[in-house]
């Protein structure tokens, strides 16, 4: 689960400060990232495949993230992780389990859903790369080259609909030559939301051991 936390949280931070940049792939990463900023909520559904040809591995699973500010309920691998603005609650129905804790992040390297389609704003040079047709859409891809030269990732193309101005794909390479991809298959907006919504209610788990970290 840690290589998909890794490359989920890489999706939701990219218009890095960098001193190698495409104008034209600034531009086009700036109206992604308004367009973003000015939904109230998003909910994402997506499929997530990790390939290593040399290792003859391919794994593939399906998750969804609902999104409001800070705030987050993600669902990947029978596995939901709650963040309500102050606490990251993750719930193992497999263990009956509930980890409480007030960090936010798996690991330092890595970022928050909230951050999902923003996560290129630091740490990246970027420019413009090939556009592709896929499924009638006209999908632009930005490549991604990380600062730190210390980094795990060889790179990243960032796959955004050039019509809906909406991320449509990321696709990261490891240095081990791991291909991991992203695939937003749906993306609602503004969709109406509860004020408990993001509540975590302990009164339904009296049957989990409830794990408090802080």
């Amino acid at each position: 689960m840690r290589n998909y936390i890794l490359l989920l949280w890489t999706l939701i931070s990219f218009i890095g400060q960098s001193q190698s940049r495409s104008s034209e792939a600034q531009l086009l990463l700036d109206q992604v990232s308004a367009k973003v900023k000015g939904y109230n909520s998003m909910t994402l559904e997506f499929k997530y495949v990790l390939e290593n040809t040399e290792e003859k591995i391919r794994q593939e699973t399906r998750g969804d993230v609902t999104l409001q500010g800070d705030k987050y309920i993600l669902n990947i691998l029978g596995i939901t992780r709650i963040y309500d603005g102050k606490s990251l609650i993750t719930i193992s129905p497999e263990d009956e389990e509930v980890t409480i804790s007030s960090n936010n992040t798996t690991d330092e390297n890595t970022i928050t859903p909230s951050e999902l389609l923003s996560f290129y704003e630091d740490g990246y040079s970027y420019e413009m790369d090939i556009i592709q047709k896929i499924k009638g859409r006209e999908i632009q891809y930005i490549k991604l080259n990380p600062i730190d030269s210390d980094s795990e990732i060889k790179y990243v193309l960032l796959g955004i609909d050039s019509y809906t101005k909406h991320v449509y794909n990321l696709i990261e390479i490891g240095r081990n030559d791991t291909k991991t991809t992203l695939t937003i298959n749906s993306f609602k907006t503004n969709q109406p939301l509860s004020n408990t919504f993001f509540y975590f209610d302990e009164k339904k788990y009296s049957d989990y051991y409830i794990n408090k970290l802080d």
